[in-house]
This record gives C-alpha cells, sequence and structure tokens, in this order.
C-alpha cells in the first residue's frame, strides 16, 4: 500500500533486512538439516526428532495462548488424542502409520468442537482449569478402552512397523522427514496466518478483545477457529510423537508434562512471536541434556530460569532482543515507511 502527499509517499512493509537474511540462512538450515539422514547417526536423529515435535507443540501453544489469548494447561488431551488416533487407525483401519498423522488432526479438530462450546464458557483461570479436566476426562475415558490396551496400554504391532520401512536405519530415516515437514509446516502455516487478516484481528484481540469488538472483529468466532486449528495441529503431533515410540499408555499419552513442557518454552522465548518458541526450544533442550542427570536438581533449575527470566523479561528472551535491536526473521507487523520526493 503507498499514499503519495506533497513532501513524499508513505508505503506499508513488512519485510527487513533480518528477515531476508533470515529467510536465506534458514533455506541453507532446511537442506542441512534435509541431509540428516545421511550424516547423522541414530541418537542424533531421535534427539531431532524430539526437538522437531517439542517446537511443533509449542509454536500450536503460542498461537493460543499468545495471539487468541487462551491460556490452556490441558493441550495434553490432543497429544493423547492424536497418540491414539494413530494406534487405532494403523491398527485396525488399512491406512499406514504416516498418514494415520494427518487423519488424527482431523479427528482431533472435529472433537474439539464440542470441547470449545464447553470450556469457551470460563473465562481466565477458570478456562485454564476447564483444559485440565476435559484433559484428565479423556485420560479415564482412554483407560477403559480395552481394544486400546486399556489403563497398562498397548504397542503398535510388528507388521505395522515394518509398513514403515522394512530396516530400523529405514524406519529412523522416514520418522525423521516426516518429523522435519511437520515442524516446517507448523512455522510456516502460523506464519502465513499471522500475516493474513485473520492474524491481525487475533493481534487485536491479544492487546484487547474490548477493542477489538468495537472495530468489528468477531472475537468469539476468531478465536474458535484458532482453537480447533491449535486442536488439529497438537492432535497431528501427538500422533507423530506416539508413533516415535512405538508404544503408548494414558499415563504417557495425557501426562501434564506435555503442556507444561510447552509454557516454560514460550514464556523463557517470548510469548506472542514466531522466534520464541524457537529459542525457548533451543535454551530448555541445552538446559536439559547436560543437566538432566542430576534428577530433581534439574527441574529446580528450570524453574529457577523461568522465574528469573519473568521478573527480567516478561517479554521473553526474544522479546527483550527484538525490543533492543528491533531484530525480526519473521516479521507479521505492518510498518508505515515514509520515503521522501526525490
Amino acid at each position: 500500500m503507498i499514499e503519495a502527499t506533497a513532501q513524499g509517499r508513505y508505503s506499508v512493509i513488512r519485510s527487513t533486512r533480518a528477515s531476508r537474511g533470515g529467510a536465506v540462512a534458514g533455506i541453507v538450515l532446511l537442506l542441512f538439516l534435509a541431509a540428516a539422514p545421511w550424516w547423522a547417526d541414530r541418537a542424533t536423529m531421535r534427539l531431532l526428532v524430539e526437538i522437531f515435535y517439542i517446537l511443533a507443540l509449542a509454536q500450536m501453544w503460542n498461537l493460543l495462548a499468545g495471539y487468541a489469548g487462551l491460556v490452556s494447561v490441558g493441550q495434553q488431551a490432543f497429544v493423547g488424542l492424536g497418540g491414539y488416533m494413530l494406534f487405532a487407525l494403523a491398527i485396525f483401519t488399512p491406512v499406514g502409520a504416516a498418514w494415520s498423522i494427518p487423519l488424527a488432526g482431523l479427528i482431533g479438530a472435529v472433537v474439539s468442537l464440542p470441547v470449545a462450546f464447553l470450556v469457551f464458557r470460563l473465562r481466565g483461570h477458570y478456562f485454564a482449569i476447564g483444559t485440565w479436566v476435559v484433559a484428565e476426562v479423556f485420560l479415564l475415558g482412554f483407560a477403559q478402552i480395552q481394544t486400546l490396551g486399556g489403563g497398562s496400554g498397548i504397542s503398535l504391532p510388528v507388521s505395522v512397523v515394518r509398513d514403515i520401512a522394512a530396516s530400523r536405519s529405514g524406519r529412523d530415516a522416514v520418522i525423521y522427514l516426516v518429523a522435519l515437514a511437520v515442524v516446517i509446516c507448523i512455522i510456516a502455516i502460523v506464519y502465513g496466518l499471522l500475516r493474513s487478516r485473520h492474524g491481525l484481528a487475533l493481534t487485536a484481540i491479544r492487546d484487547s478483545e474490548e477493542a477489538s469488538a468495537s472495530l468489528g472483529v468477531d472475537n468469539f468466532r476468531a478465536k474458535l477457529m484458532i482453537y480447533i486449528f491449535v486442536a488439529f495441529g497438537t492432535t497431528a503431533i501427538g500422533a507423530l510423537i506416539f508413533l516415535t515410540k512405538l508404544r503408548i499408555s494414558p499415563a504417557a499419552a495425557f501426562d501434564i508434562n506435555w503442556t507444561t513442557t510447552v509454557i516454560f518454552i514460550v514464556v523463557i522465548g517470548g510469548i506472542g512471536t514466531i522466534e520464541g518458541p524457537i529459542i525457548g526450544t533451543l535454551i530448555f533442550f541445552l538446559l536439559r541434556e547436560p543437566l538432566a542427570q542430576f534428577g530433581t536438581w534439574y527441574l529446580i533449575l528450570l524453574g529457577l530460569v523461568a522465574v528469573v527470566i519473568m521478573l527480567k523479561a516478561p517479554q521473553g528472551i526474544w522479546g527483550l532482543v527484538a525490543e533492543r535491536w528491533d531484530l525480526r526473521f519473521f516479521p507479521v507487523q505492518r510498518r508505515l515507511r515514509f520515503e521522501p520526493p526525490d
């Protein structure tokens, strides 16, 4: 958009020098990661797969809480649902394990509709508690389904595992590339959404629901659409998670740690930004790898890090960096630039 005046002209811009440079660096990094099956060992690939699906979960929760203002502590409901739908589809239908991932996401989106109309009646901390209660109901419900292992859980049959690839190295490569594709798609879709008019409406809702409503934004509809989309993404990611584990149980599927981990990541990285969950995920794994052997002290250190960052930088590490150096690799804001006459 360009508007000319006698003194010059104004134009709306989004991209920055950092974002253009980041795009080039991102392509190089993507090519490097895509070649991992040829240069990485099995342990490295498993770690990268875990990083990918945790990052994807963090992006989903960040979209839900950081933009739509829906602070959920029950997203493990959809993680577990995705895992169980993967097992059900792979075992009882001719659908392959890989194709079960998007189908599980669609089932999660459908299930999220009645859940949304239930929890959307709640506000603030009552909404957060309500989402946790829903997750507990899911846990108790799936624990009663004996065909899926009941309370003790179930493993993927050998025939299903072999359908992924004949060899162990082949399965590792397929699962790795699927995980990489999932996290890239999640980030790309979130970025495209936030750059659209729907993203502008979400930003308005985040800043002030009353002001956005006065400008004609349908807050309920916008939140509902985001809730359904996040349910789709989280359920698909849950299917991917338990495809890597090859076994599922109610306690593992609906573990609240799935949600608390991504909350920690988003809070320390920077809520309401795409870069924040990326930074938070890297920090989480950099802390976890060397300190996990210390048991309880590791958890205490994570809590201490979160408290210090919330006190010193409430906007998160990336929020502090972006504010100080005006650095954005995923620019979604619209800026007005003045160009003087020639």
